[in-house]
């Protein structure tokens, strides 16, 4: 599994993290072995980085992967859920998680020909 955690207004998820989404889903996206997700993890920004995003990310990145909002709580514990279980430390953040449900990487950015040699070399 590839989860790919962002904001919207974050430049390094527009620099990078959005492409490598972009460059894995082209390699990988169909294959029957690799799932990829994206999240938008809102621990600031409450009014900017909103659910309503989503769709323009999606155009303007060419993706067709789930992406999911999980908006934290501006009035209490800032952190969502999903930073909160994988120990994201911001974004953008990639967490890639093995077929027994361990975590194998947990951080800010991956090359995205390094990531897709090294899926290819582990899904034969």
């Amino acid at each position: 599994m590839y989860l790919k955690c962002f904001q919207a207004w974050c430049p390094g998820c527009h620099s990078s993290g959005f492409p490598t989404l972009r460059a894995v889903q082209d390699a990988y996206g169909d294959h029957p072995r690799v799932s990829l997700a994206a999240v938008q993890t809102v621990f600031e920004g409450f009014g900017t980085n909103t659910r309503d995003k989503i769709p323009e990310i999606r155009e303007r990145y060419g993706l067709s992967v789930p992406i999911g909002h999980d908006a934290g709580d501006p009035d209490g514990d800032r952190l969502p859920v999903t930073m909160r279980r994988y120990r994201t430390g911001g974004t953008p953040w990639l967490v890639l998680i093995d077929p027994a449900g361990q975590v194998v990487f947990d951080g800010f950015h991956a090359d995205p020909d390094t990531l897709i040699d090294w899926l290819g070399e582990r899904l034969g």
